[in-house]
């Protein structure tokens, strides 16, 4: 009998090799007004970014992936794959359920590195990271719309800065320090960069080397950064089993230059919404639809394009599938499993449709290529310049990705169609309060929600 058990032994051993092999690593890179035409393999022209320009190569570039319009709101729905009339934005409750959780319980190490903006920039600790599912947090709770933040490591508070030149470089380093303290088992890597948001700034070794000014060479820095992170996981030998997604929060601040562009100085301080009609905080699509790319070395096909809907809704029901957990069946998941279109298994994926919110008012609704905007709207951020006709209109994203003919009159049976589905939509019972900041929260910004907007 005992000649059998190093055979045995080896067999379960390769068990739990293929078992740890079978749970792949999340590594997110959430960026912070980052627009649509921003990357090389965005289109954009000014702006250098060679390290996610070969990301893209290596791996499929979405071309119809949304986030929300504005940052709180895009956070809770990424953590949650609900939509922020549930998930609550800014305000997300203690309650909610985050994917961080869930990969937690299996076994996965999580961290959260940067900018926070789900605890109405505040230091709660039943809505903080640590209480949220995440092991490691270091960065700020909030935004740095006043040229400062307050960093937390954990629950605890470890100092501030006014230098926003420094933090791609000193949040990739915390990122680094996590990877190479837990690359012996699953891990969740959220790095949500305070940069390029509101007040930009980047180093001395990137300052005014870009085409396109501050803004530009902030981003530019984000790439080498970005590049940074992914030397290492080779190092570490982590490429092959990891799922790399690299995407932004919303639109760029194109619409609020007259702010930002005192604010720096006269430097160009937004970005760009590349073909698309407006940007942060709008409903057309320079608002929600943003760059993505996603690497995953023998599972998510390299060098594809892909213009299916994918949201960072999914990435929820995506990772359960990926890593073997099931979402909350107790509450409304919003989101889908994309797994299928992420492995290039499907063309169009599992995603029928999505809806476009603001604050917490429906805007509008696309399924397949058309988009249909709905009238009667009555909530807008103050910096949205382009309201658009507030009467019904309708789109072909396919033809006219930049939303400049409105075809509703040629089309009633699709408006009828996409209105039906609208108003299928199941709102909560009860709303959340959608405002950035608690009554009296202390250290907070006190810009009201409607002008600040993340």
């Amino acid at each position: 009998m005992n000649r059998f058990i190093p055979g045995l032994a080896l067999a379960f051993l390769c068990a739990a090799s293929t078992l740890h092999a079978a749970k792949p690593n999340f590594v997110i890179v959430f960026t912070d007004d980052q627009g649509y035409g921003d990357l090389g393999c965005f289109g954009s022209t000014t702006i250098r970014t060679p390290r996610l320009d070969r990301l893209a190569m290596e791996g499929t570039r979405f071309t119809s992936f949304y986030a929300q319009i504005v940052c709180g709101p895009s956070r809770s729905a990424l953590l949650t794959g609900r939509e922020p009339v549930r998930s609550g934005g800014w305000s997300m409750p203690a309650s909610e359920v985050t994917l961080a959780q869930l990969l937690r319980q299996q076994g996965y190490a999580t961290a959260c590195i940067g900018k926070w903006d789900v605890s109405n920039r505040a230091a709660i600790p039943e809505r903080m990271p640590n209480a949220k599912g995440f092991d490691t947090f270091y960065g700020a709770l909030g935004a740095n719309d006043n040229g400062r933040i307050v960093l937390h490591e954990n629950n605890t508070r470890v100092g501030e800065t006014d230098d926003m030149g420094s933090l791609t470089r000193t949040y990739t380093d915390k990122a680094i320090a996590f990877l190479r303290a837990n690359h012996e088992k699953p891990f969740l890597l959220y790095l949500a960069h305070t940069m390029v948001h509101s007040v930009v700034g980047a180093s001395p070794d990137f300052r005014g080397k870009s085409k396109g000014g501050l803004y530009g060479d902030a981003v530019e820095e984000i790439d080498f950064h970005t590049g940074r992170l992914l030397d290492v996981l080779d190092e570490l030998r982590l490429r092959d089993n990891t799922l790399v997604i690299f995407t932004s929060d919303n639109g760029a601040w194109s619409n609020f230059r007259e702010r930002l562009g005192p604010l720096h100085k006269g430097e160009i301080a937004w970005g760009s919404s590349g073909p698309l009609r407006e940007a942060k905080g709008s409903s057309y699509e320079g608002g929600s639809r943003v760059p993505c790319i996603a690497r995953w070395p023998g599972q998510v096909p390299a060098g594809r394009v892909s213009d299916a809907i994918f949201a960072t809704l999914d990435f929820l029901p995506t990772f359960g599938k990926l890593a073997g957990f099931e979402p909350p069946r107790d509450r409304i998941i919003d989101g889908v499993d994309q797994s299928e279109l992420l492995l290039g298994r499907s063309q169009r994926g599992a995603r029928d449709h999505f809806h476009y919110f603001c604050q917490n008012e429906l805007h509008g609704v696309r399924q397949g290529p058309w988009k249909l905007i709905l009238p009667n709207r009555k909530v807008f951020y103050g910096y949205v310049k382009d309201r658009g006709t507030n009467e019904v209109e309708l789109y072909n994203l396919d033809a006219d990705i930049g939303e400049t003919k409105n075809v509703a009159r040629e089309n009633p049976a699709v408006v009828e169609k996409l209105v039906k589905l609208a108003a299928s939509f199941q709102w909560p019972a009860k709303l959340i309060e959608h405002g950035i900041n608690l009554p009296g929260a202390t250290g907070a910004p006190k810009q009201p929600a409607k002008k600040a907007g993340g």
